[in-house]
């Protein structure tokens, strides 16, 4: 039987609130009581919004909580030539092309289109109106994306989901959730997603599941609303030869209104919390953690 190795992996743009709390206690709690790992990571790549005070914030609030993990902690920002290393073997397997679009030219051509297909969940690097992309630069040929490249125009690196979909995989590609079970994937529900963003030489979806195999992750838990991820973080794993760990959608904590919480919501922080007097003891009683397992 492996070893359990779990994560809690939160970005430094804000501060932790009782939805973070649920996740790092629980996958915590996990690792310790079957003699496993709590592994640290940041999620930083996104480095116009990331701020050393909010990690510095981060290590406070898990230290308060009673928490403990190994060192080092990984820093996504560290690891950039991982990522790199993962986009040449998809492109050289020709299933990344250029996309030169923005997203107001993007949205605009949905709009124009009245069979414009619905993504399912906006993805993470999203915001597309829950549609689709179009595949505008998919049809792009060399020239004309040599030239737009001499413009210096930026663009981001988008996966060619239906040349992904043919390649030979061992099909259907499956996923263990400890709350549904056996899970059979469905990529295409994202199509062509972006793998690299114009600021940034990566994307969520590839560096978390990446990340995930480097450090050996056996059990990611995580909120509910990444569920559908997964069914993208699955297909990356069988191109890139990558380990598939099991998984646990937890219920996400919301306000009174139904509302998910967000670090918008600055009385329900941990550092707020914290000042108003509040003990570890009773986060753990307000996430009713127990009684998500």
């Amino acid at each position: 039987m492996r070893q359990i190795i779990t994560r809690f992996a939160p970005s430094p743009t804000g501060h932790l609130h009782l939805g973070h709390a649920m996740a790092a206690i629980k996958a915590f709690d996990r690792a310790r009581e079957q003699g496993g790992r709590f592994l640290l990571r940041m999620e930083d790549i996104d480095v116009g919004r990331t701020r050393a005070e909010f990690e510095a914030a981060i290590f406070a609030d898990l230290e308060w909580l009673g928490l403990s993990w190994e060192t080092p902690v990984r820093r996504q920002s560290e690891h950039m030539s991982d990522y790199k290393k993962a986009l040449t073997k998809l492109d050289e397997m020709g299933l990344l092309y250029p996309c030169f679009c923005t997203r107001k030219e993007i949205i605009a051509e949905i709009e124009q289109s009245q069979t414009a297909p619905h993504l399912t969940n906006t993805d993470k690097d999203g915001g597309l109106g829950g549609h689709l992309y179009p595949g505008t630069c998919r049809h792009l040929d060399t020239s004309e994306v040599e030239d737009k490249k001499d413009e210096n125009i930026p663009y981001a690196l988008r996966l060619n989901m239906e040349k992904a979909l043919e390649m030979p995989l061992v099909w259907p590609l499956v996923w263990k959730d400890e709350n549904k079970g056996e899970i059979v994937a469905r990529p295409e529900i994202f199509g062509d997603v972006v793998l690299a963003r114009k600021d940034i030489p990566t994307s969520y979806h590839l560096a978390v599941t990446l990340d995930d195999h480097l450090q050996g992750v056996t059990l990611v838990s995580r909120g509910e609303d990444l569920f559908s991820s997964t069914h993208l973080h699955r297909l990356l794993q069988a191109l890139l030869g990558l380990d598939t760990p099991d998984y646990d959608h937890h219920q996400l904590l919301k306000n009174e209104d139904g509302t998910r919480l967000s670090k918008r919501e600055r009385s329900m922080t941990l550092k707020s919390l914290r000042r108003s007097g509040h003990q570890p003891s009773d986060i753990r009683k307000l996430v009713d953690i127990h009684h998500m397992y």
